[in-house]
This record gives C-alpha cells, structure tokens and sequence, in this order.
C-alpha cells in the first residue's frame, strides 16, 4: 500500500486558490507537450493595471517589444517622498516556464505587496512562455528588460512621475521558474559588466528556484503528492522548455557545475520544507557559497511551493520582511 503524501498545514483560503490554480494548469496541459491557451484565457483568475491608487500603488502595463508580446507591469508608490529614492525589483513570475504572467491575479497581488511594503518600484515580467518559445527565451527577455531601463526607456511612464528611481540599487526577484531565469539574467549581467551604464544588480532573490536534473533527490521521493509541485508535473515544465533532445543535465536546470563570474550579485535563497525541489535549492544555495558568493539562505519548514503569492500563508508577509531586510543591507554596502 502506497504512502499516504505528506499534508502541510494550509488556510481554507489558500487551499482553495491553490487547488485551483494546480486544477487549471493541469487541464491545459496536454500529453503532445502543447498547452491549450485558449482554455487558459477562460479560466486563469487575472488582473488589469489600474493607474489610481489602490493601498497606495498604481501600476500600469508597458510594452518593450511587441514583435515578441514583451511587456512589464510596473507598480509604483503613489505618494512621493521628498528625497526618497526607491530600488527597482524587476520580477519574473513561476509557472514552470510554461503558465502566467504579470496580469495573473496572485502575481498582481505580490507585486502590490513588494511595492508597498519593502517602498520599491517593481517591474513584473511577462516573458515569453514555453513550449511555443523554448529555452533560452526568457533569458534573452530578461537581459532585454534590463536593456530596456539602462537606455532610459521606463521614464516617461506616466505613474512614476516624481519618483526618484534608483538604477544603482536594481534587485532580480524570481519564483520558481522565475527563481531559475534570474540567475542565468544575473550571469549575463555580470559577464558584460563593462557594458552597462546605469543598471547595477545589487542582489538576486531566488524564491523557491526551479532547478532539477536527471537524478531524483530524497525530497523529490519522499514528497511526491503534496500541493502544487508533482514529478509529473516538473518533468513535463523541463521537457517542452528545454531544447529538443536535451534531459534535465542540461545546463539550464542543472547549474550547479557552473562557474559564476565575479561580479555575480549576493543572493538570497528561498526554501519551503513542504517542497519537493527543495533538495536542488539547497544545493544551489550551497554551490553559491562554494565560489565564495555572498548568500543566505531563508527555510519555512511549513512552506509549501508558491507559498509566497498567497496572502493567507503567514510565511508570505515573513518572506515580505525577510526580502526588505536583504534589499536594505545591499543598498547600504
């Protein structure tokens, strides 16, 4: 008889949101290896920008390359403070490289949270998604957001008029599938240094990262059925994204032989105890502080995957803290 999964602690709230979601990306997503947008255009919960203050953030939706349907979400404070000058978190949001964008109802409300609380403008990215756009495309996006603010393109939105944006203090924020592009934008970043005039990383923030490999770690076993992350799943996410032919050695998932260039930024690495892939962010944590990379390492042993996007999750609001506590301590060195 097969052992009965694990079963984290949940609010009613949130295991409904999360029994949802986990429903719908499930019935869109085909055995071909396709995902059936249209249905997901019916059923996936989204929010519009709204340009009048709402708890004191407005947002608006910002079109860097429609040739490709590249476009962030940028939540910005809506009441200036003489001389403040606020850091950039640019976002890239989970989904298994495959579900979602910066409109999707959790990722709307994270990104409100992130900009109030922590006093941030945040730019959420929608980059574009697998399997109709195989690795390595939401790592070019990434690199070409970041293009984007260097040449001074995010001025003239209208919401950040008397905002003093500070491109010195840029931090890449990432979960899950999101958590594994900021660290290959990150290494771009930082092996063209010389290039960039004004955008300055000053540290990545991997919640929950989506690594893996062709082995199956003792988390991946013995964590089969909780919420949200199934092998199933995670292996159909690497199969449509990775190259044609390639298995989960590949260096897109499997980064932990990787070298890491001297200017990487610090790194912070989220972990929930409730996560299946929590073996493999244990080990890039650990790879990070072998090449000598300033990184800590945050754990919720209660956490399940995604935990961060759902209010109703009291480690969502300590995650918050934990990120506005990192971003100040890198801005001040």
């Amino acid at each position: 008889m097969p052992n009965k999964p694990p079963s984290p602690p949940m609010p009613w709230m949130a295991r409904i949101q999360v029994g949802f979601l986990m429903a719908a990306t499930d019935a869109a997503r085909r055995q071909d290896g396709t995902v059936n947008r249209f249905l997901l255009s019916i059923i996936e919960p989204k929010t519009s920008a709204n340009q009048k203050p709402i708890s004191g953030v407005r947002t608006s939706d910002v079109t860097i390359d429609p040739t490709r349907n590249l476009w962030v979400r940028i939540f910005a404070p809506s009441d200036p403070v003489k001389d403040e000058k606020l850091p950039l978190v640019i976002h890239f949001h989970g989904g298994g490289f495959t579900f979602f964008s910066a409109a999707t109802g959790p990722y709307d409300v994270l990104g409100r949270r992130v900009c109030r609380e922590i006093r941030a403008v945040v730019l959420s990215v929608s980059y574009r998604l697998a399997p109709e756009y195989k690795c390595p495309a939401p790592y070019d996006d990434g690199v070409d957001v970041l293009r984007f603010l260097d040449s001074g393109g995010i001025q003239s939105v209208e919401i950040l008029t008397g905002l003093d944006l500070d491109l010195g203090s840029c931090f890449l924020t990432g979960d899950s599938a999101g958590g594994n592009i900021i660290h290959h934008v990150a290494r771009r970043w930082a092996a063209s240094l010389d290039s960039w005039e004004k955008v300055r990383i000053k540290g990545i923030v991997a919640l929950q990262p989506y690594f893996g490999g062709e082995e199956r770690t003792e988390a991946e076993l013995r964590l089969e059925g909780v919420p949200v992350v199934s092998m199933k799943r995670a292996d159909w996410g690497w199969k449509v994204f990775l190259p044609e032919g390639a298995d989960r050695n590949h260096e897109a998932a499997h980064v932990f032989s990787d070298e890491v260039e001297e200017a990487f930024p610090a790194a912070m690495v989220v972990v929930g105890g409730y996560d299946p892939l929590q073996d493999w962010q244990k080990r890039y944590y650990e790879m990070l502080k072998a090449r000598r990379k300033d990184a800590r390492l945050v754990e919720y042993p209660d956490a399940i995957h995604g935990f961060y996007v759902f209010p109703d999750f009291v480690q969502s609001g300590q995650v918050i803290e934990e990120m506005k506590a990192f971003i100040k301590d890198q801005r001040s060195q």
